[in-house]
C-alpha cells in the first residue's frame, strides 16, 4: 500500500506542461513578467498545499514568475481576501474564492472578468487550455453572462466515511444485533446512525480504545457548524436553499422553511449526535473533523471529500489507512427522489477557484498562472494529492483510478452521483445572512437553546438582514 502511495504522489508530474512543445509557449508567454512575484491567498487544504508546493514551482521554472501562495486558516484566508479587496491595496494579486462567497463578490465588483480579460489579451490565451473539460462545477464562477471570474482549483463532495474494521469486527457484530435486532452496517438512515453511534461509542470503551460512535462538526465559535448545518444536515433531511423562499423569507409565518420541520429534525438529531462524539467536536471545523477520523476515533461521520484521499493512503498522517470506507451520506424519506428531480439535493457540491482582484498589480503575470493551473494534463496528480477533480478527463486517468481503488471508490460516486449534491444558493447576502444565523448554532450545539427555540431565532436573525439589505418586498 505504501508503495503504491509514494508511486502515485511522486508519478512523474515534473514539467509535465513541458509535453508536446508547451514549454516553449509559456516560456515566451512569461518573458516579459520573468522576475514578477504575484501573491495570492488560500485556505490551508490538500489541493491548496499541492497548488503551493508543486504547481507554483514547475510555473515558475517555465515562466521566471514567482507565486508565492500563502495558505492559512480560512477565517484568516477569509479576512485577508476581503480586507485586501475592499481597500484596494494590491496586496494580492489572486484570492481563493469559495463558491458560497463568489456572488458576494460579485456583487461588489471585486473581481477581474477572465474570460474579457484574455479577449483583449489574445497574446495571454494559452492554447493548451481546454475550458470545456472543466465540469459544471465552473458554472458557479460566471456571471449572468457566462462569463469566467474565478479559475476553478478543487471541487467535491462531502461523504460518508466509516471504519470498515470496526463495522467488520465479529463481536461488533454480534454485540449489535443482540442489542438493536438487525445486523451491523454503514448507516443507510439516520435511525441506523444513531444507533451505530450509540452502539460504538460503548464498544470502544468497554475495550479500552480512544474512539467514539461519530463525528460532529459542531464548534461553537466558528461558522463551520453553520456551514454544516446549511449545507449538510439541512439538506439531507430536506432543507434547501436555507430556506429561503423565492421573495426572501425563511420563517414559516412568511412562505419559509429554516424554522420548519425539516429543519428542526435535522437540528435535532445533529445535535443529539454530541453524545456520541469525540470530547474535541465543540472545537472541530472541517480541518479537525477529518484529523478525528483520520486519528481512529470515530467509527463513522460526515467528512469533506478533500480529505477522502490522504485519509485513505497516507500512512504518516493516518491510522485507519486500509480501513476506510466511503459511501453517500443517509437521507430522510423523499429527499433522493426531489434531489434526482432537480428538486433538491443531498449535500454540498463544495470547492472554490482562484480569482483576481482588480486591486492586482500583476493581472497578466497572474492571468498566466491562473491558465497554468487550468490545464487538463496537470490535474491527475493534483487530484490524487487532494481529491479534488475539476475536469472531465482527470476521472480517466490511471493515477485516478488507482487512487480511485484506495480510496473505496471515492472518486467513482463523485462522478456517478455529483448532480445529486449542490453548491451554495445565490445570494450576494450570503456572509451577512450565515452571520445572523451563527449565533444560534451556537446556542443550540452548547444546549443553551433547544433545537426548535434556535430556529426559531435564526429565521427572525435571518428575515431581518434581508428585509434590511432591500431583498423583502
Amino acid at each position: 500500500m505504501k508503495k503504491l502511495l509514494i508511486a502515485l504522489l511522486v508519478s512523474t508530474f515534473s514539467f509535465s506542461a513541458m509535453a508536446d512543445g508547451h514549454a516553449e509557449w509559456w516560456k515566451k508567454a512569461g518573458a516579459p513578467y520573468a522576475g514578477t512575484v504575484i501573491q495570492g491567498v488560500a485556505e490551508n487544504t490538500p489541493p491548496g498545499q499541492f497548488a503551493g508546493e508543486v504547481l507554483a514551482k514547475d510555473f515558475e521554472k517555465l515562466t521566471g514568475i514567482k507565486v508565492q501562495l500563502e495558505n492559512t486558516s480560512w477565517d484568516q484566508m477569509y479576512d485577508k481576501a476581503i480586507k485586501d479587496m475592499e481597500a484596494n491595496s494590491g496586496i494580492y494579486d489572486f484570492v481563493y474564492i469559495e463558491q458560497d462567497i463568489v456572488y458576494s463578490y460579485l456583487d461588489r465588483d471585486f473581481l477581474v472578468n477572465i474570460t474579457q480579460s484574455l479577449k483583449d489579451q489574445p497574446e495571454l490565451v494559452a492554447p493548451m487550455v481546454n475550458m470545456d473539460d472543466f465540469t459544471t462545477f465552473i458554472d458557479y464562477f460566471k456571471d449572468g453572462s457566462g462569463d469566467v471570474f474565478g479559475m476553478p482549483m478543487e471541487a467535491f463532495v462531502k461523504v460518508y466515511l466509516y471504519r470498515k474494521d470496526l463495522f467488520g469486527a465479529a463481536d461488533a457484530k454480534s454485540g449489535f444485533q443482540k442489542k438493536y435486532g438487525y445486523p451491523l452496517a454503514p448507516a443507510t438512515s439516520f435511525a441506523q446512525w444513531r444507533d451505530n453511534a450509540e452502539f460504538f461509542t460503548g464498544y470502544c470503551a468497554e475495550k479500552g480504545m480512544e474512539c467514539w460512535g461519530t463525528t460532529v462538526q459542531g464548534h461553537t465559535g466558528h461558522p463551520a457548524s453553520t456551514y454544516e448545518f446549511l449545507e449538510s444536515i439541512g439538506p439531507s433531511f430536506g432543507l434547501y436553499n436555507w430556506g429561503v423562499t423565492d421573495d426572501f423569507h425563511s420563517c414559516v409565518e412568511g412562505g419559509g422553511s429554516l424554522n420548519g420541520a425539516r429543519a428542526k429534525a435535522a437540528l435535532t438529531f445533529w445535535t443529539s449526535m454530541l453524545e456520541f462524539a469525540p470530547p474535541e467536536s465543540l472545537q472541530s471545523t472541517w480541518s479537525e473533523v477529518a484529523s478525528t477520523f483520520a486519528a481512529g476515533r470515530a467509527a463513522q461521520g460526515w467528512v469533506y471529500g478533500e480529505n477522502a484521499a490522504w485519509i485513505a493512503s497516507n500512512e504518516e498522517k493516518s491510522v485507519v489507512v486500509g480501513n476506510v470506507g466511503v459511501m453517500q451520506p443517509p437521507t430522510a424519506p423523499g429527499v433522493m427522489t426531489q434531489a434526482a428531480a432537480g428538486e433538491g439535493y443531498i449535500g454540498y457540491f463544495d470547492g472554490g477557484a482562484y480569482g483576481i482582484p482588480h486591486s492586482s498589480k500583476n493581472k497578466e503575470a497572474t492571468l498566466l498562472w491562473l491558465q497554468y493551473i487550468a490545464q487538463s494534463e496537470v490535474q491527475a496528480d493534483w487530484a490524487v494529492a487532494g481529491a479534488r477533480i475539476t475536469h472531465y478527463s482527470t476521472y480517466d486517468d490511471p493515477k485516478v483510478a488507482a487512487m480511485d481503488q484506495i480510496a473505496d471508490g471515492y472518486f467513482t460516486l463523485m462522478q456517478n452521483t455529483g448532480y445529486l449534491y449542490a453548491g451554495a444558493p445565490m445570494y450576494p447576502f450570503h456572509a451577512a445572512g450565515r452571520a445572523a444565523i451563527d449565533p444560534f448554532t451556537y446556542a443550540a450545539l452548547a444546549g443553551e437553546m433547544s433545537p426548535s427555540d434556535a430556529l426559531d431565532g435564526a429565521c427572525e436573525a435571518l428575515d431581518k438582514v434581508m428585509k434590511d439589505l432591500g431583498y423583502q418586498n
